[in-house]
């Protein structure tokens, strides 16, 4: 779960338990081009308030003139729930803002201590999955532990939701390229995490919003509890740092897991992770060197590499270019430069 989602379901308990008239949408289906994806979140206070988008702007506005003139209150009366459904013809698509031939279907439920919406926060910021069903009928709620590929489901009954906790980045090394890419991961909505042991670094650290660490990174890895919404990045320099973070991350279900250096001295690193207690496979899942081949010469460039080939995989995204598949008319220089620390 994003951050932008968490402080929507933040923000609907702080309203509900205020005593506010609260609503909370969720777009469940989308037909041909729609502006927001299914799962996008809004809480909507009594006095025309929001939090979060469904859409461009145009369907948050008519719901707003719908809630603060009572229109919503009346056609609803008692119901917990509302399934609304915007752009079934041409003129509502036009009117609501809608790309060509798009649709969207909202399921709209009124917030109360039914909804547990707090209980799924804690267990979400404790690292969990879990679902929520919520039946339509009567606005019952139930939560379970949820797996990673669950995905949004939704009939005339029930809605159930998955929710995990954010995707974590951590970076080994507190130097100029962490610099960027925690800047860039950021705007991704990582949690960002940086690590560095060494005093001279850290200390210089001005990025705000981001945890720092002065463990060993085997030490920190391991506190952390890696799982399937966590990447590792490794930009040291130094075996002595990168290699152990790598011994942890690489046993670990993290879904990226990358180091930084030329292909020479990514060679000479898995051979020595071949030493230890690791196998063949875990260290093919090892992304080195890092990132995505866009000729990147400057650490931005550099940090925009590795995220594009996060955000790849991430999604489930074919990597169309990677540093030992470069097109073959890459020069020399080319070639290493996008690989520098």
């Amino acid at each position: 779960m994003n951050s932008i989602d968490l402080d929507v379901l933040k923000t609907a308990i702080a309203w509900s338990e205020s005593g506010a008239y609260t609503l909370l949408a969720t777009v469940v289906r989308t037909w041909g081009s729609a502006p927001r994806p299914v799962g996008s979140m809004m809480v909507m206070r009594g006095d025309g308030h929001v939090r979060g988008s469904i859409s461009g702007g145009c369907i948050e506005d008519d719901l707003i003139h719908q809630v603060q003139t009572g229109h919503y209150q009346r056609e609803a009366g008692e119901l917990p729930t509302r399934t609304l459904t915007y752009g079934l013809s041409a003129d509502e698509a036009h009117r609501f803002g809608l790309p060509c031939g798009g649709t969207l279907q909202l399921v709209i439920e009124r917030v109360t201590d039914k909804s547990r919406l707090r209980q799924l926060i804690a267990y979400v910021e404790k690292q969990g999955l879990v679902t929520r069903r919520l039946t339509l009928a009567n606005g019952e709620v139930q939560l379970e532990r949820g797996m990673p590929d669950t995905l949004l489901q939704h009939d005339e009954h029930t809605l159930v939701t998955a929710h995990g906790p954010r995707y974590r980045l951590i970076l080994i090394g507190a130097g100029q390229l962490s610099s960027c890419v925690a800047q860039m991961a950021g705007m991704l909505d990582y949690e960002i995490v940086v690590c560095d042991p060494r005093e001279e670094y850290l200390k210089e650290w001005d990025i705000a919003g981001v945890q720092l660490s002065r463990e060993m990174p085997d030490d920190l890895l391991i506190r952390l509890e890696l799982d399937a919404h966590s990447a590792v990045l490794t930009l040291t320099h130094d075996p002595k740092l990168d290699d152990m973070a790598l011994l942890e991350a690489l046993k670990s279900p993290a879904f990226y897991i990358g180091a930084i250096g030329s292909r020479g001295n990514n060679a000479k690193r898995r051979a020595r992770l071949a030493l230890f207690d690791i196998t063949e496979a875990e260290i093919a899942r090892l992304h080195g060197p890092v990132g995505m081949y866009i000729g990147a010469r400057t650490p931005p460039e550099i940090a925009v590499s590795i995220l594009a080939e996060m955000t790849c995989i991430r999604n489930g995204a074919p990597v169309l270019q990677t540093h030992q598949h470069r097109p073959t008319t890459t020069t020399p220089q080319d070639a290493t430069a996008c690989i520098r620390a």
